[in-house]
């Protein structure tokens, strides 16, 4: 930004105010920088907890104590990566035009018709809903399956929430219509409020 200082007919800025007690939201960081580390910790995070995935506390301590790291010298991530990788492209794809339609051909195009691809992995409602589809059920029909109500849209929801930053209703709208293909009730509500969260 050009200083104002030398043009008279500008009237000098106002002192900037006071920095504010706590904590700034995004620590100052701009919108793409904030977006990258929402999807990076992610990532991370999914990365970092797989090992640990499905094992009680005491399981957990017995095996490795307390985890303050990697655990394994090739992390990965799981289908909780993958399917926030889906969210994502649909809506690079397709934006806030986002429908129903455009959800469930991308799961018959990328995921249900293929026998091998990069979306490899799924959780219970995953694989209710690629049941449903490739018996050709159609949305919203495809997710009434008995694992509905799962964690699953939650766990690709962030995408949403960063693509509508600054706009939570906007970001619970498009959860919606994700998961409207694999998910119900619960599973509608806890993704939209993860969306609704990160925006």
């Amino acid at each position: 930004m050009a200083s104002t200082a030398r043009i008279p007919s500008v009237p000098a800025a106002p002192a900037a105010p006071a920095a504010p007690a706590g904590p700034i939201p995004g620590g100052g960081l701009g919108r793409r920088e904030r977006a990258r580390g929402a999807l990076l910790g992610l990532a991370v995070g999914d990365a970092l907890g797989a090992p640990a995935e499905n094992m009680k506390p005491s399981e957990i301590r017995a095996r490795w104590g307390r985890i303050t790291g990697y655990v394994t010298d090739h992390p990965a991530g799981t289908d909780d990566t993958e399917y926030a990788i889906f969210s994502g492209l649909l809506l690079a794809r397709h934006g806030s035009a986002l429908t129903p339609v455009h959800v469930e051909t991308a799961w018959h195009e990328w995921i249900a018709d293929r026998a091998e691809g990069p979306f490899r992995g799924a959780g219970f409602s995953e694989r209710g809903t690629l049941e449903n589809l490739r018996r050709g059920l159609a949305a919203p029909i495809s997710a009434q399956h008995r694992h509905a109500w799962s964690d699953g849209l939650a766990m690709r929801a962030a995408p949403h929430g960063v693509f509508a930053a600054g706009r939570p209703d906007e970001a619970a709208r498009l959860a919606a219509i994700d998961g409207s293909v694999s998910h119900d009730g619960e599973g509608i509500y806890g993704g939209q409020a993860v969306a609704a969260g990160v925006a």
